[in-house]
């Protein structure tokens, strides 16, 4: 008699249907989001310095931003420990709506206090969404092309970019609404956006992975077999999966656990991950945080036209995992994140070293950033894919939470307030020492990847990371 195959063996072998890109279009846009919130403070940023807007300095839009990574922490730590206890579709609901919220809130701000609270929020909700979204993207794509699906995902916080670029230059045009209401009218949009999505994503169920760790074998086979539907696959008779062995309910470990598990049973895979998610922090938010101060301080870039820059670099941002993520599942993953990831290091100190002795003009400075973010971007999407398939089902969305919090908030929440200040200072020497430190810590975790990166490509999650179980 044949073996009857497992849900997670079914969910696997699926072919590449619509009901695959619905899940992508309902969960991808949470990058969208959060691009399109960083890139249109990142093109406003200037322009809430005039005092018939917010009046805000240079230092405070790099607060700004790093308060933003600061909410994201908080809310990673806090909503990826209830993903793995209440489930992963309960949380990407939630952690959406507290998004929209915020948003809108911030449209309404009258200062630097209401607009950094606010600002902390939304970083809140976007937080939350990355460990539930990067668990159920995992556990719901078959094996063979997890890595360039999560990579194009991960990578679509560049479309969001773009947008926020486009709608910058739109908005801000004085014959439209001008600077002072151009800046509220971006955020409001981002929330109009987030309803919608809140309405599609509600038909993405929850994970069987994740049911099947509850104890919940029927609700798990009952989507199952609904995903072979869609998919164009013929499900298993009632009478054969009625012969799928009940696995055992999964308690949630306690962060006693989790940290055994983290140190003693995964040290090299922790190492790995944290390298990964530091080094890839610092890097993004030191330069786009600050990016429009660049343009307007050192190349006198009119305020107004700072999202026409942005819309190149998004470019080069969004087709790194495009065109790279299918190599993560062909050449595997220790290979191409070591590339990857100390290609765009050595990239960035030679446009750094260009940017300090003058040799670049605006377009050639953005032209040089899309080119070393074309790998940065897909380095930087790996961060996420390793931390989210190399860990156990029953602490998945806990470990990206705990690596996103203590990566962002090594690399990322000092980062845009140390480049405000370094920017500020008006010396090309010392943002060039920025540039120079940011690409020394991707090089590093290049060497780490090297040696200790595990080589997950095409395999199940299950065979990467098998559950708990009796561990504990």
């Amino acid at each position: 008699m044949p073996t009857v195959p497992s849900l997670p063996e079914r969910l696997d072998r699926l072919p590449w249907s619509r009901w695959h890109w619905r899940v992508v279009l309902a969960l991808g846009v949470a990058w969208v989001l959060d691009g399109l919130e960083v890139t249109i403070v990142g093109s406003v940023g200037s322009v809430l310095q005039r005092t018939d807007t917010l009046g805000l300095s240079t230092v405070q839009v790099g607060w700004a931003g790093s308060l933003y990574v600061g909410g994201a922490v908080l809310g990673a730590l806090v909503f990826g420990r209830l993903a793995d206890r209440l489930g992963r579709k309960r949380l990407f609901l939630w952690t959406l709506a507290i998004y929209m919220a915020a948003t809108v809130a911030t449209a309404f701000s009258g200062g630097f206090a209401s607009f950094a609270a606010c600002r902390f929020v939304t970083g809140i909700g976007i937080g939350g969404e990355y460990a539930a979204i990067n668990s159920a993207i995992d556990e719901l794509i078959p094996a063979r092309v997890r890595g360039r699906v999560s990579l194009a995902i991960n990578g679509s916080f560049w479309i969001g970019a773009a947008l926020g670029a486009l709608l910058s230059l739109v908005l801000l045009d004085a014959r439209v609404l001008g600077p002072e209401l151009g800046w509220r009218a971006g955020f409001l949009l981002g929330a109009v956006l987030a309803l919608a999505i809140l309405l599609v994503r509600r038909n993405v169920p929850e994970s069987p992975r994740w049911l099947l760790s509850q104890g919940r074998v029927e609700e798990a086979e009952r989507i199952v077999a609904d995903i072979e539907a869609a998919a164009g696959v013929r499900p298993l008779e009632p009478a054969q999966a009625a012969k799928v062995d009940r696995p055992r309910v999964s308690s949630l470990p306690t962060l006693r656990q989790v940290a055994g598990v983290l140190i003693r049973r995964y040290p090299e895979r922790s190492a790995v991950v944290l390298a990964l998610m530091v080094s890839q922090a610092f890097f993004y938010n030191a330069i786009f945080f600050t990016y429009s101060l660049v343009l307007t301080r050192f190349y006198a870039v009119d305020e107004a036209r700072v999202g026409l820059f942005i819309v190149p670099f998004a470019v080069g941002n969004v087709l790194g995992p495009l065109l790279l993520g299918p190599l993560f599942d062909r050449l595997g993953r220790r290979r191409m994140i070591t590339a990857t990831y100390g290609f765009s290091g050595v990239a960035l100190a030679a446009t750094g070293a260009a940017f300090l002795v003058g040799a670049l003009d605006a377009m050639t400075q953005t032209l040089a950033w899309s080119a070393v973010f074309f790998l940065a971007s897909a380095a930087a999407s790996s961060a996420y894919l390793t931390v989210s398939e190399v860990f156990p089902l029953e602490m998945r969305a806990l470990a990206i939470s705990l690596f996103y919090a203590v990566g962002t908030g090594i690399g990322g929440f000092a980062a845009p307030a140390l480049f405000g200040m370094l920017v500020a200072s008006g010396s090309r020497a010392n943002v060039f020492a920025g540039y120079l430190f940011g690409a020394v810590l991707v090089l590093v975790a290049a060497a780490i990847a090297w040696r200790h990166a595990v080589d997950a490509e095409r395999k199940p999650l299950e065979e990467v990371a098998p559950p708990l179980g009796p561990w504990l």
